[in-house]
């Protein structure tokens, strides 16, 4: 069942009741919250009920983790991307959301809503009307206060009876001290101690284990025996949170002075990090690269951060306390500066690396680090506008390839109008802008940009930006029937003289693809056979995946268009390998409606069909009709055409429809692979 619900790495304890109350819950109710404290439990239960509830939901269920958003501005982003929209129009993102998920048949859950609950909840009362067969389970500290919830409290694991508190902290006692043994004259007492006064909260409990190794259990009770005995400060602490800031601030007391400063400045970090993410942001002052690196695997030690393999993540509730200390020590600006620059310099690296062996990994680090870019660039344009020009054009095409085409068209605005208002950087936001509307499907205003970005390309006398100019009006001539236009376009800057620098040759490279599209929509196959050829070599030779697949994709019209429907397929597929390692759901979508065209072509009418079928689903991923460049019309009609006659209206009609109820990954598996199972 499709699925993209976080996986657990440590064992889950307890919670029997809970989870079938959930099961009934969700059975019976379209919306659900979770509530209670932070680090009671609430999103481990979430992923445990989610898991066993994907099964009976026809479209699986999908998980958006909203505890890297500072602000709504990126809510209805994150959850389309959780499922698996990236719309390409100029409509209203809530718009493209509720029509995607209008006929689904899914269970969605939005974790970490307490921050943003009046968005979420004006989001769900959108998507809930328009979606009837949505069900939505959310967490947060406090109920939403929308009609029909059904709020379940989250309360803590018991201390008594089933002991599941004391199971939770031998299971972690374990993990963190492996020689250690609870069974011991006096261990299995203060262990007791431990989970009753920290009243079975699970995260204070963890936080507690993970002091084991360095103390014995007998000396981290006696600690929090100390502490409770001190008389608390309820207007500063509610006593239902006491026992978890009692853990986390003795937690805080446990580590090293540059642990402390490192867990404060690492909560300007939006989602996860690796290792030299953190020493980028957080190094500075007493805390040296090498200190950072240190101090990281002490608090993984103490279980304050978490680590998945080479990426580490920190609970919000943990987060919370630290950020508490990063305005202690007045330090806030200072890690924003940090965060900003830090980011700028991976949006530096990933544009000056696109063309080459590494491009696919740049590709997917600016995808994950959207929340990080996004709060960067928002420092930026606040506080440093010519490095948020510069951050802008250097990531924009990225984002356009990731499917961000909403918050790219935004940010290159915000940037263009904050300045500077000449320079390489503004040239490049225009193009960027440029792009973002022609791919949106606005072209008189992608050609309007198009004809500022030559004038002002030419000015800058950056050979970058005189490629960039002409690769976006070749384009734009393309996908509006004018490919004699495009054709001249980009044949009057490749000839230039450059310096071929890698940013230079990724022009070119796109330049080249124009001509290649051009020639073929003009009819001149040899010629555009031969071009596209030579480009591949090209690609191949700099292992270079965007402009290798469109080629692929090319090369499988050329060869349909000359009756060569075998052929044809192979480059399909070829494509479509390239735009999967991607995630590029547009370019999979032309993909597939080739590779129907050349199955059809082969008298496989009912596998053409359902490839048809999974093409529709990843056109609708994108929100948009079938588009492409004028010559596809032609060709989808012959598909369609040829497979109707191969199977009868009916057969092809079924097979056509199975097509579109797959889900998009299978689909296309099943495409990748040659064979569909009929």
């Amino acid at each position: 069942m499709a699925s993209n619900i976080p996986e657990e790495n440590s064992s889950f304890v307890g919670r029997k009741a809970e989870l079938a109350r959930l099961e009934h819950t969700l059975a019976a109710h379209r919306l659900t919250t979770l509530t209670g404290p932070g680090g009671v439990g609430k999103t481990r239960l979430a992923v445990r009920a989610a898991r066993q509830a994907a099964a009976s939901h026809r479209d699986g269920a999908w998980w958006a983790d909203l505890s890297p958003l500072h602000d709504d501005g990126l809510l209805i982003a994150t959850v389309s991307d959780a499922v698996g929209l990236s719309d390409h129009t100029l409509r209203m993102p809530i718009d493209a959301l509720c029509e995607w998920l209008v006929d689904k048949e899914l269970l969605l859950v939005l974790d970490s809503c307490e921050h943003l609950r009046p968005a979420c909840a004006h989001l769900l009362g959108e998507i809930l009307t328009t979606s009837p067969g949505l069900t939505v389970l959310t967490t947060s500290r406090e109920p939403l206060g929308i009609r029909g919830e059904q709020a379940v409290e989250v309360g803590p694991l018991p201390v008594e009876g089933a002991a599941d508190a004391l199971a939770l902290f031998r299971d972690r006692a374990t993990a963190a001290a492996p020689r250690l043994s609870l069974d011991e004259p006096g261990g299995a007492e203060a262990a007791i101690e431990i989970c009753r006064r920290l009243e079975g909260i699970p995260l204070a409990i963890e936080l507690a284990a993970g002091a084991l190794g360095r103390e014995t259990v007998e000396q981290v009770a006696a600690r929090i025996r100390s502490r409770f005995d001190v008389p608390a400060d309820d207007s500063l602490w509610p006593p239902r949170h006491r026992a978890l800031r009692t853990a986390i601030g003795w937690s805080h007391e446990l580590c090293a002075p540059l642990e402390r400063l490192l867990w404060a400045r690492l909560t300007v970090l939006r989602g996860p990090f690796d290792e030299a993410t953190a020493r980028k942001v957080c190094a500075g002052g007493p805390l040296t690269p090498d200190g950072v690196t240190r101090a990281l695997d002490g608090l993984v030690a103490k279980s304050v951060v978490q680590r998945d393999g080479a990426r580490h993540r920190m609970l919000d509730t943990i987060r919370e306390y630290g950020r508490m200390w990063l305005a202690e020590l007045r330090e806030e600006r200072a890690a924003a500066d940090r965060h900003a620059a830090c980011f700028l310099g991976l949006a530096r690296d990933a544009h000056a690396g696109w063309t080459g062996d590494d491009q696919i990994s740049w590709y997917h680090r600016i995808a994950e680090a959207h929340a990080d870019l996004c709060a960067a660039l928002d420092h930026l344009l606040a506080h440093d506008t010519a490095a948020a020009q510069e951050m802008a054009g250097r990531i924009g095409f990225f984002w356009c390839c990731c499917g961000h085409l909403p918050q790219t068209r935004d940010y290159a605005r915000r940037a263009l109008d904050a300045g500077p208002i000449v320079g390489p950087h503004r040239t490049r936001v225009l193009w960027v802008l440029g792009m973002t509307l022609m791919l949106q499907g606005d072209y008189a205003a992608a050609r309007r940009l198009g004809r500022q970005c030559t004038r002002e390309a030419e000015r800058d006398g950056t050979a970058e930006g005189i490629l960039a100019a002409a690769y976006l009006r070749g384009f734009t001539d393309l996908m509006t029937g004018r490919p004699e236009s495009g054709l001249r376009e980009v044949a009057r800057v490749l000839h230039t003289a450059g310096t071929d620098t890698p940013l230079e040759r990724a022009y070119r490279l796109r330049c080249r693809l124009i001509t290649v599209f051009a020639l073929t929509g003009l009819g001149r196959l040899d010629e555009a056979a031969e071009a596209a050829t030579m480009l591949r070599a090209a690609c191949e030779a700099l292992d270079e995946c965007w402009t290798r697949s469109y080629v692929d994709y090319q090369l499988a019209l050329i060869a349909l268009m000359r009756g060569d429907a075998e052929e044809s397929a192979a480059h399909a597929r070829a494509m479509l390998a390239g735009k999967h390692r991607m995630r590029d759901r547009f370019g999979i979508a032309l993909g597939l409606d080739v590779l129907a065209a050349a199955i059809a072509a082969q008298g496989a009418g009912a596998r053409a069909a359902r490839v048809y079928g999974t093409g529709q689903v990843y056109w609708r991923m994108v929100g948009q009709p079938q588009r492409g460049t004028p010559e596809l019309g032609p060709l989808r009609e012959a598909c369609e055409r040829q497979a109707r006659a191969a199977v009868g209206d009916a057969a092809y009609q079924r097979a056509f429809e199975r097509g579109r109820r797959d889900n998009a990954e299978v689909g296309l598996a099943a495409a990748l692979q040659g064979e569909l199972l009929l």
